[in-house]
């Protein structure tokens, strides 16, 4: 089936489940206003609300994405996105009742009916997110893939990490890059639907793009550094010569402005917020062992500086030497430290660098002195992250997990100094939220080495 037809018959079901979710909002809250579902100016006000908000935050968070992502990680996002677009509309709604219903005053309507508006769409959206999934994935088989590898490169594990989306993609050929034998993978890529290429140089990796793209086919190829300074640059021309250019990356005084106002008030009002959880967690972890709540660990942030991260204890005190990093079935970790870790709950006293200045709400990952000195033998680029103020929250934190390769870090981080913006900052927020409530894979550790 051609992939417009395949796109159209989505889109149609991501409309369909959002006129769902709006419709059940709307006929819940009628039973206290029942201008929501007339003809009325508030009606409009409450849909458009709930339009926007839902549209914006399916930018953030991706909705009823059927067939390209697990029902599971649907419906956590679509949790979310039903959250905040109902706790909007259901505002709106309020404030248009001031003057038509309650005379100047302002009354948080009906929240019973909004709580069960909500429960009533998280049912429907389970039941939709897999049988959606279901649906697509009995209309379209999976992409036939073809893996092109440089000898060296560790493909079992690549190959394993395409297995995870076993619908959308069927590896059936794996083969090594060889220039000699060019006919041979020119014939793999003709059979296949889709290429992957993994760990070539350039200038092979260009020549394996050139055949794909000849051949129509679908192309994916990891990270190099400087496929991240491309993401960042721009198409001009010189007279009829189209280059690109990748300016020095040197974020203006508005950029930078907004983003310090908001790591002090926003850290603020976190610690603030957090002021129960801080009192909770700081007494599991005085009655388990009786030792120190808090540890400091020196990070590495702008411009190689050291600075102290603070973050609950979550391993044994009396153990040497923790400035490693966290491995699976680490027999270092408490009762308490495992619970906190797997819902990054260690991470929080964290604000409190960032409300003075160490860190930022978002950017490069606050890397171990350790960490550092290693990973910059094999890969010197690692000090690049170097270039902004390491980050509570960021790319690699959000979209990476705590085992994540070295190189993999380096390159999420990178991609988001190239690429920080305001709206990038608010979408990782908010998509941390997210990472909380699904930590089963983020909180991975490293394998015993």
């Amino acid at each position: 089936m051609p992939v417009k037809i395949k796109s159209l018959l989505v889109s149609l079901y991501q409309l369909f489940v959002y006129v769902v979710c709006y419709g059940i909002f709307a006929v819940l809250m009628a039973f206290a206003v029942p201008f929501v579902v007339t003809r009325s100016r508030t009606a409009l006000i409450v849909a458009m609300s709930f339009a926007v908000s839902y549209g914006m935050l399916s930018r953030i968070y991706g909705a009823m994405d059927v067939g390209s992502r697990k029902s599971r990680s649907i419906v956590f996002s679509m949790m979310m996105i039903l959250l905040f677009s109902d706790l909007i509309a259901h505002l709106f709604l309020c404030i248009m009742d001031i003057t038509v219903v309650h005379g100047g005053h302002f009354v948080y309507e009906a929240p019973v009916l909004l709580l069960a508006a909500y429960i009533v769409q998280i049912v429907f959206v389970i039941c939709a997110s897999f049988i959606g999934n279901d649906i697509f994935f009995a209309l379209f088989k999976p992409q036939k893939c073809v893996v092109i590898h440089a000898p060296e490169a560790n493909v079992e594990e690549f190959v394993s990490k395409i297995g995870t989306r076993e619908k959308q993609y069927e590896v059936t050929t794996v083969i090594v890059y060889e220039p000699q034998d060019i006919k041979r993978t020119v014939g793999e890529i003709e059979k296949a639907d889709a290429v992957f290429i993994y760990g070539l140089p350039a200038a092979e990796r260009s020549e394996i793009i050139s055949w794909a793209y000849k051949a129509k086919k679908d192309i994916f190829y990891n990270l190099e550094v400087d496929d991240i300074v491309s993401t960042g640059g721009k198409m001009i021309s010189f007279e009829d010569t189209p280059v690109i250019f990748s300016p020095v990356k040197n974020n203006d005084l508005v950029y930078r402005f907004i983003k310090k106002t908001a790591d002090e008030v926003l850290s603020l009002i976190g610690i603030i917020i957090l002021i129960p959880m801080f009192v909770i967690v700081s007494a599991a972890i005085k009655l388990e062992d009786g030792g120190r709540v808090f540890y400091k660990q020196p990070r590495i942030t702008i411009g190689g500086r050291t600075f102290q991260l603070i973050k609950f204890r979550s391993m044994r005190e009396e153990v040497g030497d923790i400035h490693v990093s966290a491995t699976e079935d680490d027999d270092r970790i408490t009762k308490v430290g495992r619970f906190i870790r797997k819902f990054r709950i260690d991470e929080f006293p964290q604000l409190f660098n960032v409300l003075i200045g160490e860190m930022s709400l978002v950017g490069p990952r606050p890397e171990m002195v350790e960490n550092v000195r290693a990973y910059s033998i094999e890969l010197p680029e690692f000090t690049y992250r170097q270039r902004m103020k390491a980050g509570l929250t960021g790319l690699a934190q959000v979209y990476g997990r705590y085992n994540t390769s070295p190189k993999d870090k380096l390159m999420y981080d990178l991609m988001y100094i190239e690429q920080a913006n305001i709206w990038l900052d608010f979408k990782l927020i908010l998509r941390t939220v997210l990472v909380l409530f699904t930590p089963d894979e983020s909180t991975r550790g490293f394998k015993k080495q």
